[in-house]
């Protein structure tokens, strides 16, 4: 799966679901301080992920995950060692 196709699974995602203004889904966005995520909406997060990309996230493993990059990143990177 290519990055483009992860950004728009979570960007849609997040929008839709979290109802977040499009506008603020931007790479450098903040989970928690911009993004306004709590952490039972990380719950949901693991939910789709794990719909979509077939893995579960678990918490120690999102230790650094702290920007909407980040989350990409670790997202394509999981899959690629796992393909």
């Amino acid at each position: 799966m290519q990055k483009e196709e992860i950004i728009k699974i979570i960007d849609n995602f997040l929008i839709e679901e979290f109802e977040i203004e499009a506008s603020k889904v931007k790479p450098d966005a903040h989970l928690q301080d911009d993004l306004e995520l709590e952490s039972l909406d990380f719950v949901d997060i693991a939910v789709i992920v794990e719909e979509e990309f077939g893995f579960k996230l678990k918490g120690e493993e999102m230790g650094n995950v702290r920007t909407l990059n980040d989350l990409y990143d670790f997202i394509y990177n999981y899959l690629q060692k796992n393909k």
